[in-house]
């Protein structure tokens, strides 16, 4: 039976490790909180931090292959680990390009992929010299996630809300949609695409709102943004799960915005939605079995529970009872036993048929189920 581990225990840790009781496997999670949504799930649990050298390498080197669910891991560490044989999903020569999203832009153009115009910046000085820029979007480099570490900057008079820090000036698209797309490539280079997801976000929280699947797009643009995605994952050269995030612009162009080298929440409805889900199709690289099937069982909508501004503490589900008597609607709640504002605790996932319906009840469910405190 071969030993993986994970590299963080959120709640992609803890869906993963709900899918790996169908596999011959012994799993192993390092996270610095025993509380964290993973803990209880795993076969062994390690306190440690993710981002610390040794830390990573004692916890990896007794290790037949191990994964990530967050970007912000010891790479140096996972390089030595490869090194001495054990198997890494992705590979840390791609994690490297992703978890900087300077090296990240970088990638998409040496790979001549279509994405916004961008420069880097080092600074708060050199963000102001790039006033003639604006209106743009400041990533931070590193450290950024959910939203955070990302600051719109529409005019000069907004440049003091800018980072101090290392990151990417990325010039405002006019954008019709957001897509996302989950590519799945194994050991030897096979891949499998899931169908494009429409995304629809919070312009408050920078969140993902509600997103439905299959996103309603032309034809012609479905194949390239599939095309893209597909480039993208395989030019990282890695196996593994890579969510690819693109903005279809009002002209019908399509361009790369952000890569996560990792399942994602883009992909939670594929757990009731599709044969195989982004879950279990990691097991099957992680474990060299065959790739599933990516082909949806239904449409389907998805709504993040998001904790509610003004409550912080023991987290309540306030509406549950109703949201769960809905038809064809599951609900997951990812054990975070602490709410606050903008905090990601669940998401619901509804199935069906009619697109419209999907659409009403994601609204419905949004404005039931709330996630408030004791």
């Amino acid at each position: 039976m071969k030993k993986v581990g994970i590299l963080g225990g959120g709640q992609l840790g803890r869906m993963l490790l709900q899918e790996a009781a169908n596999y011959p496997v012994e799993t192993w999670v390092m996270e610095n909180d025993g509380e964290c949504p993973a803990a209880h799930l795993c076969h062994h649990f390690i306190k440690g931090d993710i981002r610390n050298f040794e830390d990573v390498y004692q916890f990896g080197k007794q290790l037949d292959a191990i994964t990530i669910e967050i970007e912000s891991v010891n790479v140096e560490a996972l390089e030595r680990l490869e090194q001495e044989g054990v198997k890494v999903y992705p590979r840390p020569a791609a994690l490297r390009i992703i978890k900087n999203k300077i090296h990240q832009k970088a990638f998409y153009k040496a790979q001549e992929l279509p994405t916004a115009e961008f420069v880097v910046v080092q600074n708060k000085a050199e963000l102001s010299q790039n006033r003639s820029f604006l209106p743009a979007a400041q990533k931070l480099g590193e450290g950024g996630y959910d939203g955070k570490g990302v600051q719109l900057i529409n005019t000069p008079d907004e440049l003091h809300l800018g980072f101090d820090a290392p990151s990417v000036l990325e010039k405002k698209v006019s954008i019709s949609k957001e897509i996302a797309i989950i590519v799945a490539i194994d050991s030897k280079g096979k891949t499998a695409q899931y169908p494009p997801v429409e995304m629809v976000f919070d312009p408050y929280l920078n969140l993902l709102d509600y997103q439905i699947a299959p996103a309603d797009i032309p034809e012609k643009t479905l194949w390239r943004l599939e095309a893209i995605a597909r480039k993208l994952a395989l030019a990282l050269g890695s196996p593994g799960i890579f969510a690819v995030e693109l903005f279809i612009d009002t002209n019908g162009e399509v361009l790369v915005n952000e890569t996560a080298p990792r399942v994602h929440n883009s992909g939670h409805h594929t757990i009731e939605g599709h044969f195989s889900s982004q879950y279990d199709m990691l097991w099957r690289i992680l474990l060299e079995y065959p790739l599933g099937s990516t082909a949806a069982i239904l449409p389907s909508s998805l709504v993040n529970l998001i904790g509610e501004k003004g409550f912080s503490g023991p987290a309540v589900y306030d509406g549950l009872d109703e949201v769960l008597s809905m038809e064809d609607t599951f609900v997951h709640l990812y054990g975070k036993k602490e709410t606050r504002p903008g905090r990601k605790m669940g998401h619901v996932t509804i199935i069906g048929k009619d697109r419209h319906d999907l659409v009403r009840k994601a609204h419905q469910v949004k404005r039931v189920l709330r996630v408030i405190s004791a």
